[in-house]
């Protein structure tokens, strides 16, 4: 990638291609709507035993362009499945029952699959969370990227090897032109990361949604994967959907943090606002278990684990882990309530909302005690 190819002459609406450094239009007119991506009361689940089990449930929220979103939360809770149905890839029993999905003002929901499928890469790319999976293990790098450019009309026959050549020089992969020619278990984890990071700029999409991009690599290959996400986002003014459970990650690369719990988004803010003063119960929890604090202060766990698919208490999902739950939260989940600085939660400490639920759905409260503890 050619240096300057994010320079401050770029008009509004526009961006530099990762190819060519040319600039390409984002959207007509003066510029991209706000927001870029919103999803609004979404709720994704699976079919199991004849009745629909929700796994995520009422999730909205904005991402503008060029902003990171970061969707934190421990494993269960619902992240990398919001990525799927964001790009109506839930495989079967799963499907999307209710919310809305609007990519640039339109429904995704709404596309069929032949116009979702020119959406997919082009416009919004997914980088998946484990590459030796996501690449094709019979075919080369270079292959898998040209297959991509072809498909969605970015080059041709003739010039699609070269563009594969430059996307992975954009991403720091040392000697593109004969790692093109590598099948992904030639390549160390840390190279087959940034095959799929350039696989996933190969269309120039202005939306990259992140699925735990870092979590099989070392400590410093992840942090040079972190470093490549964010100069690529400020070179090109991509919006990135970060999903990670590394707190960590959050700090660096987030401007704003939804933090989820059991299918359910607890609490928003920006990421400064959720680091210096952590509302929700849970949020308080993960932040008092992230090493880096007082020398000799023991790190808390939370107890308990995530309640699994299906097994949800009536009230807040977080009630039976909760040190600072009262006589509300067995019986109904909260709703959202808007705190200063643009931020919301779920919780009574924070105002009296109710969100209505299906009890027939929610599987018998829990006792409401921590393991190996009285209430």
């Amino acid at each position: 990638m050619s240096e300057g190819s994010g320079t401050s002459d770029q008009g509004p609406g526009t961006r530099n291609s990762p190819v060519t450094g040319e600039q390409t239009s984002l959207a007509p007119g003066l510029g991209p709507p706000a927001p870029l991506l919103s999803v609004s009361h979404l709720t994704t689940g699976f079919e199991q035993s004849g009745r629909f089990v929700p796994a995520v449930i009422d999730v909205s929220f904005r991402i503008a362009a060029g902003e990171t979103l970061s969707l934190v939360g421990e494993s269960g809770s619902g992240k990398s499945l919001t990525a799927l149905s964001i790009m109506r890839l839930v495989p079967p029993p799963g499907r999307i029952a209710a919310g809305a999905i609007r990519y640039r003002g339109r429904s995704l929901r709404e596309l069929s699959e032949r116009e979702m499928q020119r959406v997919r890469g082009a416009e919004i790319a997914l980088i998946f969370q484990e590459p030796m999976t996501a690449l094709n293990p019979v075919f080369t790098i270079g292959n898998q990227i040209e297959e991509t450019l072809l498909i969605h009309g970015r080059a041709t026959r003739r010039t699609a090897r070269q563009k594969a050549i430059d996307l992975l020089e954009a991403v720091s992969i040392p000697e593109p032109a004969r790692r093109v020619r590598d099948y992904p278990h030639q390549l160390s984890g840390g190279l087959r990361q940034r095959a799929l990071i350039a696989m996933s700029l190969a269309c120039d999409p202005s939306l990259v949604i992140a699925d735990e991009p870092t979590t099989a690599l070392d400590v410093t290959i992840q942090a040079q994967i972190l470093d490549l996400l964010r100069d690529l986002k400020e070179r090109l003014g991509l919006a990135l959907l970060l999903i990670t459970h590394d707190l960590g990650v959050v700090a660096e690369m987030a401007d704003r943090v939804a933090v989820m719990y059991a299918g359910r988004i607890v609490e928003e803010a920006a990421v400064r606002d959720l680091f210096r003063d952590p509302k929700h119960p849970y949020t308080q929890g993960l932040m008092a278990s992230m090493p880096g604090g007082e020398p000799g202060k023991r790190l808390r766990a939370i107890q308990g684990t995530v309640p699994p698919l299906g097994q949800l208490p009536p009230g807040c999902s977080f009630t039976p882990r909760c040190p600072q739950r009262f006589e509300p939260c067995p019986t109904a989940h909260p709703g959202d309530t808007s705190l200063a600085g643009d931020r919301r939660v779920k919780c009574y400490l924070y105002g009296p909302a109710v969100e209505p639920i299906d009890v027939a759905e929610a599987a018998p409260q829990a006792p409401l005690r921590y393991e190996g503890q009285t209430s």
